[in-house]
């Protein structure tokens, strides 16, 4: 079970005097200016009970409403955060769902964030004060401006009836679990009424126990099956209701991909004021580590980076503090990503690919309209295009014998002659057979003057065994040298030591052997020891990285996730945060980019993708890279890593490169 306790960053302060802090805030907008400082620390240092209290007194001594003189005294978001803050919980809420319903659009991730995370009560005090605010029923506004199975979701979260935190039908789990695998996984179709009436009626603590039993009868955690079953705002909506529960008091921690835009947090500030108001009291801390575990920084450093000036420091004061000085877990928190670990090592992942094989293939057919395509005066591109996008790669490598039987031609000189710039790259690297283009993609991060170790890395962390020892075969066949030879040559130190351990392609395989997992961490059944990388990060640097390398090179992928969640455990340590604290350079970058591949390999190319995307000008060897080397494996499932992380699909990121979209399927 989950640790509880309090897990908020805002508490109530000692020695609180609501008369002296109402003169406080008086003296601080007295006059010419304000004091904007002692504004932020008072309100930011005392919680909201408090704060009412504060309101009292502020009317009772001066005659005068203080959330008014805030708002005329402010300015900005800092003024809405500070205003926000002043308000009671409930009609905080109610504000935010009324600015969400009211106008021409509506915001439905505000809806689904406010409704998804309260309690009962907090359900009850909503509607009282949404009546008291408004003067209309929520429900009916809502219900108004809301439709299908979205809108039923809703009325049934503004009832406030789920069951308590701690009631549990424990005849039920199991029918439950069954009942929501017959309405999905196992019909075509989905009975969305049977996903309305579990999540939004069970208890938490219920909910919980049906998921791990669904999880045993699907093979899948019950979030890819809401993904893959239901779609809109109800996907997401269902997400945020049956999913994230925090450490503490068993509600709703909504983390959403929007907290962290494409750009940061600048164009989401009305959800990071919302989230950081409501969540301090409550889960601040656990909220912290979702979002470094998530985003892979801490959500301190994030706000220090995209907001500016008072709002900034009111928010970091909220925040409370910044998880990535110390690579440490809170205790609770570390829970929460030792069950992370557990449920990946048991999660069976479904690869999805983007391409498959054509049906009623003719590669004489292909060959021939290929040539047409290219004979003559220009180059008909739309039909090439169509030819190899729409191919399997090995019904390609027919096409490309068909090419020469019937005509005599090289089709790959062909290509080269008649296309340019990145279609050219593309094309011609979807024609290569995937050792081919492996070796390729390699031998051009070699070359030139500089290295591209990301693109070393990446290839080289992410290949089975099969795939490196046939990359390894083209390498020297194509270009008269071992690949390991030219890694040494071209890379030195403990970089280059990795590189040729990887490039071995001998990487252990098969399940986890849980005993020899001790033995690598080094855990007594007491857990009084220590692992051994978590001795390593107490080591001097060349000891650490020596023996990270052992582990992290040798090892298969599911004995490491076990490793991984036994650091957890024994250490209160985040693997990821001590790589990139404890070590630098392109070790640093070696090794995380293994544990970022072990933790969720689908994830880690769509971050490749992102980052060869954002800012100036586009890293296009690194997109057709993943692009091609993916399409036929798990690029669908990269998508879907995409758009859960930057809340934009990858093909409304890639789009206006001209041909990469052709990859991306529907």
């Amino acid at each position: 079970m989950f640790l509880q306790g309090f897990r908020g960053t805002v508490t109530d302060a000692p020695d609180f005097d609501a008369s002296a802090d109402a003169e406080t805030l008086y003296n601080a907008m007295k006059g010419i200016g304000s004091d904007k400082e002692a504004i932020l620390d008072l309100v930011t240092g005392r919680s909201n009970a408090q704060r009412q209290e504060i309101v009292q007194a502020y009317k009772s001594s001066y005659g005068k409403n203080l959330i008014d003189d805030l708002k005329y005294e402010l300015t900005g978001k800092f003024e809405r955060l500070i205003v926000s803050l002043m308000r009671p919980q409930a009609y905080h809420d109610a504000k935010e769902i009324h600015d969400a319903i009211k106008g021409a659009g509506t915001d439905e991730k505000c809806l689904i964030e406010v409704l998804a995370s309260r309690n009962n009560q907090q359900i009850h005090n909503l509607v009282e004060a949404y009546k008291d605010a408004y003067g209309s029923d929520i429900e009916e506004d809502v219900t108004g401006d809301t439709s299908g199975h979205f809108k039923k979701m809703l009325v049934v979260l503004l009832q406030g009836t789920r069951d308590e935190p701690g009631v549990v039908h424990a005849d039920l789990v199991e029918e439950d679990a069954q009942a929501l695998f017959a309405a999905g996984e196992e019909q075509w179709g989905t009975e969305e009424s049977i996903f309305i009436m579990l999540l939004g009626n069970r208890s938490v603590n219920h909910l919980q126990m049906v998921f791990d039993k669904y999880q045993e009868i699907a093979e899948k955690p019950i979030e890819d099956s809401i993904k893959s079953e239901l779609s809109g705002d109800f996907e997401r909506l269902m997400l945020a209701v049956g999913t994230c529960w925090t450490l503490s008091d068993n509600t709703p921690v909504f983390l959403p991909p929007g907290l962290k835009s494409d750009g940061g947090l600048g164009t989401q500030d009305n959800t990071l004021i919302r989230i950081m108001i409501c969540r301090s009291e409550i889960d601040m801390l656990d909220i912290r580590e979702c979002f470094r575990m998530s985003y892979e920084k801490s959500l301190y450093n994030m706000i220090k980076e995209d907001t500016s000036g008072d709002y900034k420091r009111t928010l970091l004061a909220l925040c409370g503090g910044d998880d990535d000085l110390a690579g440490e877990f809170f205790p609770e928190a570390a829970q929460l990503a030792y069950k992370m670990w557990e449920t990946s090592a048991t999660t069976k992942v479904q690869l999805r690919p983007t391409i498959r094989p054509a049906s009623d293939f003719d590669p004489a057919d292909d060959a021939q309209n290929l040539r047409k395509a290219m004979k003559g005066f220009g180059t008909d591109e739309d039909v090439i295009i169509n030819i190899v996008a729409n191919r399997s790669n090995e019904q390609r490598q027919e096409i490309r014998q068909a090419f020469k039987s019937i005509l005599g031609r090289d089709l790959m000189k062909d290509l080269k002659s008649e296309l340019s710039k990145n279609l050219e790259r593309l094309i011609i690297g979807l024609m290569l057979t995937p050792a081919e283009f492996d070796a390729k993609m390699m031998r051009k991060a070699m070359e030139g003057a500089g290295t591209d170790e990301h693109a070393l890395i990446e290839i080289l962390v992410t290949r089975s065994n099969g795939e490196i020892q046939a990359m390894n075969a083209a390498y020297r066949a194509g270009y008269k040298k071992s690949m390991e030879d030219a890694i040494q040559s071209d890379t030195s130190g403990r970089f280059s030591q990795i590189l040729t351990s990887l490039v071995q392609g001998a990487r252990e395989q098969g399940p986890a052997d849980c005993d020899r997992a001790l033995v690598d961490a080094q855990v007594s059944t007491s857990c009084n020891m220590t692992l051994e990388l978590a001795d390593a990060c107490n080591e001097d640097s060349d000891d650490m990285e020596i023996k990270f390398m052992s582990i992290l090179c040798t090892r298969s992928f599911p004995h490491l996730r076990r490793v991984f969640q036994e650091f957890v455990r024994c250490s209160n340590k985040d693997i990821e945060q001590i790589i990139k604290k404890e070590m630098s350079g392109d070790v640093k970058q070696a090794m995380y980019g293994i544990v970022r591949s072990v933790k969720n390999q689908s994830n880690y190319f769509a971050e490749r993708l992102y980052k060869a995307m954002k800012g100036m000008g586009t890293d296009d060897r690194a997109l057709i890279r993943i692009m091609v080397s993916r399409s036929e494996v798990d690029l669908f499932n990269i998508r879907k890593e995409f758009k859960e992380t930057h809340d934009c699909s990858l093909h409304e990121f890639i789009q206006v490169e001209t041909c990469f979209y052709i990859l991306h399927g529907d």
